[in-house]
């Protein structure tokens, strides 16, 4: 028979070592999973679309582009925040470019950039540049010709050509799209929605690419009859005098309340139905 005095002098203390050391482990235990579920909490939430062909034109986006019988791009947004969006369409040089980022810079102010397919081979590091700088970056068709008048392969065509050799510059899938000439009809609206682009057109336009001369653009911008909360403003790189206007469209719109933002921070992303006048609004 096995000695008491034995018992207690060597298995007892050898017990509580082990009842100890498992009260650590559990609770040890017990902190790593409140630490890990505590990082899980803190993790971001992304947005994705659901890939499941359930949205407009059998694409992902979830909305209603048509406003009577016309499905319609978007023209601006409904919105309650003093918000509106700069925006450039690239489809001639680049000379006046940098000047153009480095003002943006200058004061914050970040746009997004319609690129041609044509602008994009000739300028690839500019297109680098600008995705860089934090700007978005839009398609803006390979040839730029007018949409509504191309069949829906053709339209489609245009649209990826653009898209694909952007993703193999810069990583980034593009998904805002805008006609040039601003041409479009319900066909190419579908079109960009089954393909995952949001069709994006304007209702202030600077009439930079007339060349009226700076104070022209600098009053036509920011004394526009439709300028409003949700505004999209149409300018463009490469133009005359649009550098030399920038800076005091820019500091204009400041002064009356308006943050400048991204196309892509402006719209609504799903859930939308459209007004007769092109106004996105929220559902």
């Amino acid at each position: 028979m096995v000695n008491s005095r034995f018992l207690k002098s060597h298995l007892v203390p050898v017990l509580m070592v082990l009842v100890i050391a498992g009260s650590i482990t559990g609770i040890f235990l017990f902190l790593k999973c409140t630490k890990d579920m505590s990082k899980a909490a803190a993790l971001p939430v992304f947005s994705t679309f659901i890939h499941n062909g359930s949205g407009i034109a059998g694409g992902d986006i979830i909305g209603n582009p048509k406003a009577g019988k016309k499905d319609l791009p978007i023209y601006n947004v409904k919105t309650d925040e003093k918000k509106v969006a700069l925006t450039f369409d690239a489809a001639w040089g680049a000379e006046d470019t940098i000047q153009i980022l480095d003002i943006l810079d200058k004061y914050n102010v970040k746009v997004t950039f319609f690129m041609t397919g044509g602008w994009v081979d000739s300028f690839p590091d500019m297109v680098k540049e600008i995705y860089s700088r934090g700007h978005d970056l839009g398609n803006h068709s390979q040839n730029h010709k007018e949409m509504s008048k191309l069949s829906t392969d053709k339209q489609i065509e245009e649209i990826k050509a653009v898209g694909d050799t952007v993703k193999e510059l810069t990583g980034y899938d593009v998904y805002l799209f805008r006609p040039p000439y601003g041409d479009y009809n319900s066909t190419l609206v579908n079109t960009c929605y089954s393909m995952n682009y949001y069709p994006i057109q304007w209702n202030v336009d600077s009439l930079d690419w007339k060349d009226y001369g700076v104070e022209s653009i600098i009053k036509t911008v920011t004394q526009h009859k439709a300028l409003c909360n949700g505004s999209i403003i149409l300018m463009h790189n490469g133009a005359k005098y649009t550098a030399q206007a920038l800076e005091t469209v820019i500091t204009s719109l400041q002064e009356q309340g308006y943050e400048l933002v991204p196309v892509s921070q402006l719209i609504i992303k799903e859930n939308f139905h459209m007004d007769q006048t092109g106004c996105q609004i929220a559902d």
